[in-house]
């Protein structure tokens, strides 16, 4: 008898490249809060919604993601704006 990949057991690749771009994005949402929160945001996002057409498996870590990248978003903008920064 030979193994197989069949059942939930087994994670699918593209289940897995989603989970990695969602895991990207969360990156880059947080570096939001330390560089212009502007330029990173729309990448993220792109990131996120590739990640949420990918795999219906990963959609708890693509929720968390665009979570988190709204919230360092408008985090991040404010302190851009507080410490006199550019904001793009």
């Amino acid at each position: 008898m030979t193994p197989t990949q069949t059942g939930r057991d087994s994670a699918r690749p593209r289940d897995l490249v989603a989970g990695f771009l969602a895991a990207s994005a969360s990156f880059l949402g947080i570096m939001e809060l330390l560089y212009r929160p502007f330029r990173l945001a729309p990448a993220a996002l792109i990131l996120l919604l590739i990640a949420t057409v990918m795999s219906a498996q990963q959609q708890k870590l693509i929720r968390v993601g665009f979570a988190l990248v709204g919230v360092c978003f408008i985090v991040g903008a404010a302190l851009q704006v507080l410490t006199h920064h550019p904001l793009y």
